[in-house]
């Protein structure tokens, strides 16, 4: 008799054990990123078809990164206790609907992928390097009904991105990074409006880097960086 109870205890014991796994999981805060090629590695960004920058086997001469596990949002995630809900990034996208040699970038721009980021808890917006590096027209601000055209400049859509974001996900805990070595006016604008929709930003310092991109070292001073953002002392 003592044997079947004990047999029964342990049973019920492996279910409920069962049961609060997944709970566990679902009970840690997700995260999403909106990014850019600083977000990329291969078979982890979505959708699927987003260009990148970092693969398992890269190019010795353009990074060092050649594991996820090394990726500074990889880092955090996994350093912290959080969830990856989603990575919406896209290799050389801009903000705004401008890129590279004046081109329509309409297609992969961050105002235009914003809604694709799942339901998550936190959201990290790591984006306008591209912005500064093409050139894209930089624009006036603009807080409301923005046209086509206005969006196709940095500031307007920023401002549209943000507000929308906002909006979107009103129970999302929204954090802008902010690239060190960007265009000053670039820096300024993304405090502006940042302040503007109460929106808290991390300005990174001194991210070592790899033909311009984060390499091991400046992907761990990034997620660092982040953790020692008051925003995230627990």
């Amino acid at each position: 008799m003592r044997k079947c109870i004990l047999k029964v205890a342990a049973i019920v014991i492996a279910a409920l054990f069962a049961v609060s796994l997944p709970s566990q999981a679902q009970s840690r805060k997700g995260v999403s990123i909106l990014g850019d090629s600083y977000s990329t590695f291969e078979n982890m960004v979505e959708p699927a078809g987003n260009a990148l920058w970092y693969f398992k086997k890269p190019d010795p001469k353009l990074t060092d990164v050649n594991d996820v596990k090394q990726t500074w949002w990889h880092i955090f995630i996994s350093e912290n206790g959080y969830r990856l809900v989603q990575n919406n990034s896209f290799s050389g996208s801009t903000i705004c609907n401008t890129g590279y040699d004046g081109a329509d970038y309409s297609d992969r721009s961050f105002i235009t992928r914003m809604d694709n980021i799942g339901s998550p808890d936190i959201l990290f917006i790591f984006g306008a390097t591209n912005d500064s590096w093409a050139n894209a027209p930089i624009g006036e601000f603009v807080w409301s009904d923005w046209t086509p055209e206005q969006l196709k400049s940095f500031r307007p859509a920023l401002a549209y991105m943000l507000s929308h974001v906002k909006d979107r996900y009103p129970n999302t805990d929204i954090v802008y990074l902010i690239n060190d070595g960007l265009k000053p006016e670039i820096t300024s604008s993304i405090i502006e409006a940042c302040n503007r929709y109460s929106i808290p930003y991390i300005e990174l310092k001194e991210i070592d880097k790899t033909a311009g991109h984060p390499n091991r070292h400046g992907m761990r001073q990034i997620a660092d960086q982040i953790k020692a953002n008051p925003y995230f002392r627990h």
